[in-house]
């Protein structure tokens, strides 16, 4: 038996380090060729990175959250043969992974194999990953509890349940958490399929403490804490957000636009091709409109590389859609939306957004953006200052419509009206340029005919 040592790979681009956000296996698993070892990020996008040999796994190379360079150490298997690696370096585990392995028995058999959405940037990073992945010298053992406590005071009350999940508990557990005024959605549950029982509530109160009060539960003292790691995609964000705000000198600007005949035209679209062609948002028609405004401002159109002192302004319009996904949002790309028609890009933009919350989107899709496009939907608020999306230059906001009372012609009249809520590079766009070109787009939404005039 040989020691075969995996190496990170080099995933191009030039990136020379990654993020590990998630392990397929543990110490002791047997792996087979060109099965998933390990998940981990770029600035781009989540990449698995397979096992090229058969074998069986005897340390970790890091823990979940780690930055790791190219060309370090990930992963060590025992292998038929003589493997890759002789001597003294075959028996020495990476640092992150010297000692035994933690008992298999200290975490759910659920947490050794992250779930299939959790692979992907969409599906959040495999935060969550127990500790019993790695070797027990991988992270600091926590304090033990008294003997005296029963388990579940020692689980942290606020991380028992994911939110909106409803807790499993008897008619008389619940009054008596109500007549104690604990919340039961913060106890964790030792029972079948966690319902929490008369032991879990002892075990709250010793580990929190009870406060009953005549107000009722909902007024109920609490103290407790819970710690989230940054990690993975939430670190991306981070990371990409505070570059934004640091580097690019934002301005805002804000106009409001009627949309009331935009949105008849759409609803008649859609009620006459929305079976056979799809139906149509109001983000096509907005694309459509910065598609055509675009062309009269090119310097909106642009990447600022500030390092080189460069603006690259660009023929092809390729629109950045920010999109929510469980893991947090993300940014794909509607390339060339200069060539597209208002149903095109109706259908390209759904792709991307099923493919950014399914997990399956590429880094040719989240990458290349020259102008983006965010919204909140029903949620977008009045006025929003979004950030930039660097290294781009301007960013549009939509804002939720609200039908509203207006003068039209003298008369009072229902209308219905949004903000476009943008930000651009001072280094890069004037504010009279960002003005104009914001207020080409709104003539150009306001009278929707023109979207369809060349």
């Amino acid at each position: 038996m040989g020691i075969h040592v995996i190496k990170m790979p080099d995933i191009g681009e030039g990136i020379a380090e990654v993020e590990l956000v998630g392990w397929h296996v543990k110490v002791g698993d047997t792996v087979a060729e060109d099965q998933p070892l390990a998940d981990v990020m770029t600035d781009k996008a989540t990449v698995e990175i397979p096992s090229p040999v058969v074998g069986r796994v005897v340390a970790l190379g890091g823990e979940v959250g780690q930055v790791m360079a190219v060309g370090g150490e990930l992963i060590r298997l025992e292998v038929e043969g003589e493997g890759n690696v002789k001597g003294e370096a075959a028996a020495q585990p990476p640092q992150a992974a010297t000692a035994a392995p933690a008992p298999a028995a200290s975490a759910p058999a659920a947490e050794s194999t992250p779930a299939k959405a959790d692979k992907t940037p969409a599906g959040g990073v495999a935060g969550q990953i127990a500790a019993s992945l790695q070797p027990a010298a991988a992270a600091p053992q926590a304090p033990s509890a008294p003997a005296s406590r029963p388990a579940a005071a020692r689980q942290s009350p606020a991380a028992a349940r994911q939110p909106g999940e409803k807790p499993l508990a008897s008619p008389a557990v619940r009054k008596r958490a109500w007549d104690l005024g604990i919340e039961l959605r913060y106890v964790h549950g030792s029972g079948p399929a966690g319902r929490v029982m008369h032991e879990d509530l002892d075990a709250y109160l010793q580990g929190q403490g009870a406060v009953t009060t005549a107000r009722g539960p909902a007024y109920a003292e609490r103290n407790d804490e819970e710690q989230v790691p940054v990690i993975g995609l939430r670190r991306k964000i981070a990371q990409k957000m505070a570059e934004s705000k640091r580097r690019i000198p934002h301005f805002s600007y804000v106009e409001e636009i009627d949309v009331t005949e935009l949105e008849d035209l759409r609803a008649s679209l859609n009620a006459k091709f929305g079976e056979s062609r799809g139906k149509l948002t109001l983000l096509p028609l907005l694309a459509r409109a910065m598609v055509i405004a675009l062309r009269d401002f090119p310097q909106i159109n642009a990447r600022y590389d500030d390092e080189a002192g460069q603006v690259t302004r660009y023929g092809a319009v390729h629109i950045g859609i920010a999109t929510q996904s469980d893991g947090g949002l993300m940014v794909p790309v509607m390339r060339h939306a200069e060539t597209r028609d208002l149903w095109s890009m109706a259908a390209e933009i759904g792709r991307l957004a099923q493919a950014v919350r399914a997990g399956s989107a590429g880094r040719d899709e989240l990458s290349g953006s020259t102008i983006t496009i965010t919204s909140l939907g029903p949620l977008g608020g009045i006025v929003t200052t979004p950030v930039i999306n660097h290294p781009e230059v301007g960013i549009v906001g939509v804002n939720r419509i609200v039908e509203r009372p207006a003068f039209r012609n003298g008369a009072v009249v229902a209308r219905k009206l949004m903000n476009l809520s943008s930000s651009f590079d001072h280094r890069v766009v004037d504010g009279m340029d960002a003005a104009r070109f914001i207020q080409a787009v709104r003539a150009l939404l306001e009278q929707p005919a023109l979207l369809f005039v060349e």
